[in-house]
């Protein structure tokens, strides 16, 4: 989503930050753990498959989807957001009668 590409939201123990195309080489590893693709009902990409994805995400204004960074990690380490990623959060608007109602699906891939 578009919106959020410049959104960043910091809490005590996590960081969130857009989707970005810097990201999917180590979501896609995640995402060939089997384990995680059944838990996420998730079928296995190519690498190139996942950047039109995360591309094609970032354009979807009913998609949000941010990655989840371990604030420690980060604050210690700002210059290298990937070795900080734990996670991501996906919110999907799907409620036409409710524009601020969302679906939110939370991975934690590792900590």
């Amino acid at each position: 989503m578009k919106i959020n590409q410049e959104i960043c939201i910091t809490g005590k123990r996590t960081v969130l930050v857009p989707y970005r195309k810097e990201h999917v080489t180590k979501y896609h590893g995640w995402m060939q753990n089997e384990e995680l693709q059944e838990l996420t009902a998730s079928e296995p990409l190519t690498l190139q498959e996942e950047y039109a994805m995360q591309h094609s995400w970032s354009e979807d204004e009913q998609k949000c989807t941010f990655i989840i960074l371990d604030a420690g990690k980060f604050k210690n380490n700002k210059e290298n957001e990937i070795e900080s990623m734990v996670g991501d959060v996906n919110l999907f608007f799907n409620d036409i009668d409710d524009k601020y109602s969302a679906e939110v699906e939370i991975m934690v891939a590792g900590w």
